[in-house]
């Protein structure tokens, strides 16, 4: 009966909905073993700041979380496995005016149907050198700025971000696109909107990560409900690209207050079941669950060396 109502009113399957990230993360860590629920950052209210110039005359910059290659640091190509080696524990700066090769190979993003072959769908610089190009933004700010994903709260508040502003306030940013990748990445580019938004920088996060987002509560949030690591559009689909960042200036110029989330129209295809599959618990079998349970603890000796370092 459920079935033929569906088609008769055309409705979608439930699973057609904004990936439940947070609930699949506590679900995950736990069936490996690790039972302390993550706190994830939680706000009711979000600061807000009207962009002080019109988009034609304003400098934008980029905050990613992705890292730059550095061929000392094993496998970051497409396809990669998760390697913790390629983490950056520091709040890095690169020079727009330059080409980057920037990847994401040491964070947790959806590596079942995201290729990593197209670093235009997390670093959108080229789509923001064209807008600057036309006259769509008065120009590029000088630097864009990399934030470490961090699962402490304290270090991104207290460090990050501010590093972050301090380096944006000294190239005079007009705006800022931020451009997370994994779940925990969502959290560290809200939490460093939510900074910049309160001392002066009006922002816009382009995500995937909708409930992550919104639990933290920030200014302006263009949804894309593609897989994790394609916040900036499709791979290989330079239109794509040029619409998602479009929608995110539109969102800068047009939010009349915080917490404002556009949803970009785009999908990622007709079929959604690839909603079903990222950390999905349901859908993994105990030895692949211990598996993964000992690839994690390698992974994190990795990184506890290198933060030592």
């Amino acid at each position: 009966m459920s079935a033929s109502r569906d088609d008769e009113f055309g409705f979608a399957p439930d699973y057609d909905a904004p990936v439940p990230y947070m609930q699949r993360t506590r679900d995950y860590y736990a069936a490996i073993g690790y039972t302390t629920a993550y706190r994830w950052a939680h706000y009711t209210a979000a600061p807000f700041q009207p962009l002080k110039k019109t988009l034609a005359q304003s400098r934008v910059t980029i905050i990613t979380t992705a890292a730059p290659y550095d061929p000392t640091k094993g496998d970051q190509g497409p396809g990669a496995a998760y390697n913790g080696s390629a983490k950056f524990y520091q709040v890095y700066d690169g020079d727009t005016s330059k080409a980057h090769d920037l990847r994401i190979s040491h964070i947790g993003y959806d590596r079942k149907h995201t290729t990593a072959t197209d670093n235009g769908t997390w670093f959108p610089l080229p789509q923001l050198l064209q807008a600057s190009a036309a006259g769509r933004i008065g120009e590029v700010s000088q630097r864009f700025f990399g934030a470490p994903t961090n699962r402490s709260h304290r270090v991104t508040l207290d460090t990050d971000a501010p590093e972050i502003l301090a380096r944006a306030v000294a190239d005079m940013v007009d705006a800022a696109v931020l451009v997370p990748n994994c779940p925990v990445c969502h959290q560290t580019t809200a939490l460093v909107a939510r900074h910049l938004e309160a001392n002066g920088i009006p922002t816009v996060v382009m995500g995937c990560a909708k409930d992550i987002i919104e639990h933290a509560a920030v200014p302006r949030f263009l949804f894309s409900d593609f897989p994790l690591g394609n916040s900036a559009g499709k791979p290989h689909d330079v239109a794509s690209q040029a619409q998602t960042l479009e929608l995110a200036l539109r969102l800068l110029e047009s939010a009349s207050g915080p917490q404002t989330t556009m949803q970009s129209p785009l999908r990622w295809s007709e079929d959604a079941s690839w909603k079903l599959d990222y950390n999905n618990v349901a859908q993994l079998s105990p030895d692949e669950l211990a598996r993964r349970r000992a690839e994690f603890d390698k992974q994190k000796e990795i990184a506890r060396g290198n933060r030592a370092a």
